[in-house]
């Protein structure tokens, strides 16, 4: 089975990924563009539940209150740091959905192998 640079592309393209993975999905499918495309959305399919229930967690966590910040890392290497405030607890700013839909995209584009980190306002980190 012969992957060409085309099919990589055109997998690229249709499902909105990166080089690395549109390869892979190719390998997986022997080549198969069509195939390919199905396998990565299924895949994103089920990472879309999986942030849901992060991001679920998450809320509840600064709900209880007591939260300071919200760390998202990969590796050591902090990727998105947002303290938390009032427009992010209650939308009485309106942009309460903002922060979330950040945080949710954070996770999506750098995949679950992001660490969620709450740090409280004590000090004490929780990891999610």
């Amino acid at each position: 089975m012969e992957i060409t640079l085309e099919a990589v592309e055109k997998v690229m393209e249709q499902a909105g990924v990166e080089y690395a993975a549109a390869k892979e999905a190719l390998q997986k499918a022997e080549g198969d563009v069509e195939e390919a495309i199905r396998l990565i959305r299924q895949e994103t399919g089920e990472s879309r539940e999986d942030i849901k229930s992060i991001m679920a967690k998450l809320k509840k966590m600064v709900e209880k209150g007591n939260v300071d910040r919200i760390l998202i890392r990969k590796g050591e290497e902090v990727v998105l740091n947002i303290p938390v405030n009032v427009g992010i607890l209650g939308g009485v700013l309106g942009l309460a959905a903002a922060p979330w839909a950040l945080i949710a995209g954070t996770i999506a584009a750098f995949g679950l192998g992001c660490r969620i980190e709450v740090v409280h306002k004590d000090g004490t980190t929780d990891e999610v």
